[in-house]
């Protein structure tokens, strides 16, 4: 699609960015159709015109690198094709509390507007971008709170003189994770890579998924 010239984009305008990471993908609170129809529904109470969707599939939103998706609705915004950009939820767009901070600066630079939906965020206003940092820091806490509890859980069963292995300390949460990911027809590869970009420890407490860590997890529940 042609990108406008920043003295021709419309005002009203806006493109929405759609995402789901590995996990997600059966969970339809998450999917990328309940996000479509939340920017819809979200840019008509604004008498707004979605002029495009973007959909990154099976990413993490721990990092903006790898979202080809996000990219594209970044330079949209950039450029000026649209004046806004919405997303159903703010995790969609970003888990990092650094990255959040870069993409709000980047918003006001260019003179474009953030909306995510779940929140209310609208960084037109000083209250709406306040609001969007909060959330940033608290999607980044919760990521770091699932691998610390991994790791206590593992320091527990070490304390209580259990004999540690790879598929006997992790967690069952993460051991019933792993499952539904694969029926969910994800790869070994692909949910180590879910895992590790979520930061997900391991059985030993090590960060570094790898596709024959997740095929021993899933045999173990044979």
């Amino acid at each position: 699609m042609a990108r406008r010239n920043r003295r021709t984009a419309l005002s009203g305008t806006a493109v929405g960015y759609l995402r789901v990471s590995t996990a997600e993908q059966a969970d339809s609170g998450a999917g990328l159709d309940a996000q479509r129809m939340t920017i819809e529904h979200e840019c008509a109470r604004r008498g707004w015109t979605l002029v495009e969707v973007f959909e990154d599939r099976g990413v993490s939103g721990k990092s903006l690198d790898g979202r080809p998706a996000l990219t594209e609705a970044l330079g949209a915004v950039d450029d000026r094709t649209a004046a806004a950009l919405v997303v159903a939820k703010l995790d969609r767009l970003s888990r990092s509390v650094h990255d959040a901070a870069g993409l709000l600066d980047r918003a006001q630079k260019s003179g474009w507007t953030l909306v995510a939906s779940d929140l209310g965020v609208d960084t037109s206003t000083s209250a709406g971008e306040a609001m969007a940092n909060v959330m940033a820091t608290f999607g980044q806490l919760e990521r770091r709170m699932i691998s610390q509890r991994a790791k206590d859980a593992l320091a527990a069963r070490k304390a209580a003189g259990v004999k540690l292995g790879r598929l006997r300390t992790l967690p069952d949460e993460f051991v019933e994770r792993v499952v539904e990911m694969r029926e969910a027809g994800s790869s070994f590869a692909k949910i180590a890579d879910a895992l590790t970009a979520e930061d997900v420890a391991t059985a030993q407490g090590g960060q570094r998924w790898y596709p024959s860590t997740v095929r021993a997890v899933l045999l173990s529940q044979r």
